[in-house]
């Protein structure tokens, strides 16, 4: 029977629930880090991921509203994301289409909703209804612990690649480069929100299973992008991993 985590130990619980399903073990993530995909398909990855990263500021937003007013440091933290997402210096959605320009597509491409796969379609709708339904604390473990938190490392393998490999400019590559070191940031914040706030067992347990269900939804994301778009053209034995 689960019983009452101090900060420690819940810690280390929310880090095992993410561990071992991290998009960057998606063939997707894979062919992206060792510069095996191609320009188009990095295009259908950025008219993707706007639509997962581009109401974010939104879901966030459903969850400013409903957490608790006494929870102070957990609303500015929440309302300071959403500022870097959408006002602060350029707003990231901007940056993401920067990229995707140069990858050789269109913003108008990248906006229009019927391009987005059914998987993103899904991932989108997960995060709404997290943000929308969940207790404001799980919320927050499953869209920032769960989601944004992984968000450095899968760049730090990708980022490199598109300097080295395809050759992409700094101001072409700020979208990574700004996420790197703000969803670090961000990751951190969200861990100690729900370390505070968790403190019955039932929150705790509730958290746990909302940041593996959260990494569960990215990394079905990520391999669905690889499913879609890549497959016909690179094989699965190609990237070193078992057909």
């Amino acid at each position: 029977m689960a019983t009452l985590m101090n900060h420690d130990e819940f810690r280390t619980a929310l880090e095992n629930a993410i561990k071992g399903k991290s998009a960057n073990q998606s063939p997707f993530s894979i062919a992206w880090a060792t510069g095996k995909l191609s320009r188009e398909h990095l295009c259908r990855w950025a008219e993707n991921h706007y639509h997962y990263v581009g109401p974010f500021a939104d879901y966030l937003g459903y969850v400013y509203a409903r957490m608790p007013a006494h929870y102070q440091e957990a609303k500015d933290f929440l309302l300071a994301n959403m500022y870097e997402e959408e006002i602060g210096g350029d707003r990231h959605t901007d940056l993401l289409i920067r990229f995707a320009e140069a990858c050789g597509t269109t913003a108008a491409r990248v906006r229009d909703e019927d391009n987005m796969s059914p998987t993103t379609r899904a991932l989108q709708s997960w995060c709404y209804a997290v943000a929308m339904r969940e207790d404001p604390i799980v919320a927050v473990a499953g869209l920032v612990v769960g989601l944004e938190s992984q968000v450095p490392s899968i760049y730090r393998k990708q980022t490199p690649t598109l300097r080295e490999k395809y050759g992409f400019s700094d101001e072409e590559v700020e979208f990574f480069d700004l996420h790197i070191v703000s969803d670090e940031i961000h990751g951190e914040r969200g861990y100690q929100i729900v370390l505070e706030h968790a403190t019955t067992v039932e929150l705790q347990q509730r958290c746990l299973k909302i940041c593996e269900i959260g990494a569960q939804m990215r990394l079905l994301y990520t391999t669905a992008l690889y499913n879609d778009y890549v497959a016909k053209e690179i094989s699965l034995p190609q990237l070193g991993l078992a057909a």
